[in-house]
C-alpha cells in the first residue's frame, strides 16, 4: 500500500479552486472514485485523513473544494459559514460546482469513470443530494448529518442509491425535514435507506465538536456505525 495525496488544481466557471486527490499508487488498474464534500469548513486535514482511510479500501478519493482557492474558513472565524451561505443562497450554483468537481474525479486516470459515488459532511451531505439531484451519473450517494432541503427547482431523475446517516435529534434537520426527505426520494422512484441514531444529533462523526447544548456532539457509536454503514453500501456498489 502507497497511499499518498495529490493537490488538482481547476477551473470552474472561469475561477480557481483547489481540492486534493488521495491515492494508492501501489494499485495500477483504475478503480471506483469516490468523491468527498467536506463540511462548513471546506477541505481540510481530517477529511485528507477520512480520504486515506477510504482509499485504503480500494478506492480513489478526491476531497472537492467547492468554495474556491483560498476560501478556507476556521472555527474562529466570526463568519465561518459565508461561502457555505452563498452557495445555499444560490443553489444554482451549488449544483454546478458539485457537477464540475464529479467531472474532475472522473478525468483522473486512476478513475474508472464509469464507477463512482459521493459522500459528504454537514454541508458536504447537502453537496451529495443535491449532485443525486443534478442527476449526476454516480451510483450513489451518502449523507453524513446533511442538510435536507431541496433546491427551488426541479430535480433531474435520480438515479444514485442514496445512504442517509441521520442524527435524530439533529436540530438543523428535525423529523419533519427527514421525513419530507424521505417523501422526496420515494416521489422521485429512488433506491434510498435511511439510517437514524437516537440520542444524537448533528456532527456526529466529529470529534472536535462538543456542543451538546446545541445538539451539536461527536458520537462514537453513531460515528462507527454510519461508517460501517458506508463501507457495506460501497461495497454493494462497486463489490
Amino acid at each position: 500500500m502507497a497511499i499518498t495525496r495529490r493537490p488538482i488544481a481547476h477551473i470552474m466557471a472561469g475561477a480557481p479552486f483547489d481540492s486534493l486527490a488521495v491515492v494508492d499508487d501501489a494499485i495500477s488498474a483504475p478503480r471506483p472514485g469516490i468523491l468527498l464534500f467536506p463540511n462548513v469548513l471546506g477541505a481540510k486535514e481530517a477529511d485528507f485523513l477520512c480520504a486515506e482511510r477510504i482509499a485504503a479500501l480500494g478506492y480513489v478519493v478526491l476531497v472537492a473544494d467547492i468554495y474556491g482557492a483560498g476560501k478556507r474558513p476556521t472555527r474562529d472565524d466570526p463568519d465561518m459559514g459565508r461561502y457555505m451561505t452563498e452557495l445555499n443562497d444560490d443553489r444554482t450554483v451549488l449544483r454546478d460546482r458539485v457537477m464540475g468537481a464529479h467531472a474532475v474525479l472522473q478525468d483522473m486516470v486512476e478513475v474508472d469513470a464509469t464507477r463512482t459515488a459521493a459522500i459528504g459532511f454537514c454541508f458536504g451531505g447537502k453537496c451529495v443530494l443535491d449532485l443525486a439531484r443534478a442527476g449526476a451519473d454516480i451510483a450513489g450517494g451518502v449523507s453524513f448529518h446533511g442538510v435536507y432541503d431541496a433546491p427551488p427547482f426541479p430535480n433531474k431523475a435520480i438515479s444514485a442509491k442514496l445512504l442517509i446517516c441521520h442524527g435524530w435529534d439533529d436540530p438543523l434537520c428535525p423529523p419533519d425535514a427527514t421525513v419530507a426527505l424521505a417523501a422526496e426520494l420515494s416521489a422521485a422512484g429512488c433506491d434510498w435507506q435511511i439510517h437514524a441514531y437516537g440520542g444524537t444529533g448533528h456532527a456526529f462523526t466529529d470529534p472536535s465538536v462538543h456542543m451538546p447544548d446545541k445538539g451539536m456532539a461527536y458520537s462514537p457509536d453513531a460515528d462507527r456505525r454510519s461508517w460501517r454503514a458506508m463501507v457495506d453500501f460501497l461495497g454493494e456498489l462497486f463489490g
